[in-house]
């Protein structure tokens, strides 16, 4: 069954953003976009989680959209993120996407304020009555405090710019429901839940190792869109350990930004309250790189 949002099947990388002596790396984050493009990457979503957007302000969060829209040059799909716990605010950034030349928005739920399920909708509605532009639903209840649930899901995929959900619940059951019940094209929001997620009817992924391996993971999406299970299952046995320890050892994107350190792309540098791993922490990432072969 063709499912709405086709054109966000894939990989889409959850993009760092590159500090350096506390401000915006640019010349790296067009490196980035550059290596990204070579890589093969379906699609980059800047801005968000991974992007450390809580500490950007409005100016460079916008900068950071107009610079990696500019340096991809239709070349590469670009989906900021582009949500708020203020839907005034969530319209302004999404509106800012579109006169940018994004081709769609990533939009997290409403965090901390945790509205009620008509406040969800509503939000979202809102901005879709406001902006014309493509909205990937990105639901993470671990960040936000609340859950969108998938009856909520399912009268927002009737919104005609609402076209896919990054569906970071972690929970099967509920990735269940929701492709049972619209006709979203539903992206993991973990990594390690991919393949999982792709057996019940998802198409790919919104990643964050997807910022060192994308070809890997290109191969795990592909192989199982030509019913090659096995190679898929093979490509997810290699890559599960790196997706956990990416994950696990600390907060995102503590461990990624400390991995590309390591790898020789960036500086691996942190906004506060963001601070680097313990020695123990590093010594983690460097042993979970060499096993997978990125170090030696």
């Amino acid at each position: 069954m063709r499912t709405k949002g086709e054109q966000f099947a894939g990989v889409t990388v959850a993009l760092v953003t590159p500090f350096r002596g506390g401000e915006i790396d640019f010349g790296e984050l067009g490196r980035l976009v550059d290596w990204h493009v070579e890589q093969g990457t379906d699609c980059l979503s800047p801005v968000g989680t991974t992007g450390e957007s809580p500490t950007l302000d409005h100016d460079e969060h916008e900068r950071v959209i107009a610079a990696v829209v500019d340096r991809a040059g239709g070349r590469i799909k670009i989906v900021p993120g582009t949500g708020s716990n203020s839907t005034r605010e969530a319209i302004r950034l999404t509106r800012f996407a579109q006169r940018a030349g994004a081709d769609g928005a990533l939009m997290v739920g409403p965090y901390y304020n945790k509205p009620s399920q008509e406040g969800y909708f509503r939000h979202f509605e809102a901005v879709v009555e406001a902006v014309d532009l493509p909205i990937v639903l990105y639901n993470i209840p671990g960040r936000t405090g609340s859950n969108i649930l998938p009856e909520t899901i399912a009268r927002l995929a009737e919104l005609p710019t609402i076209v896919a959900i990054k569906e970071a619940t972690g929970s099967l059951d509920q990735a269940s429901h929701i492709a049972t019940s619209c006709n979203l094209t539903i992206l993991s929001g973990d990594d390690s839940l991919t393949l999982p997620l792709m057996s019940i009817g998802g198409r790919g992924v919104v990643s964050v190792v997807g910022n060192i391996i994308p070809r890997d993971l290109k191969a795990l999406v592909t192989a199982f869109d030509a019913g090659k299970l096995a190679e898929a299952q093979e490509w997810h046995r290699r890559l599960f350990p790196l997706c956990r320890d990416m994950l696990g050892v600390a907060t995102n994107p503590i461990p990624i930004k400390a991995a590309m350190k390591l790898l020789g792309r960036g500086s691996g540098e942190l906004r506060l309250p963001m601070c680097p791993m313990d020695a123990a922490g590093e010594a983690r990432v460097r042993q979970t790189l060499c096993h997978y072969g990125l170090l030696r």
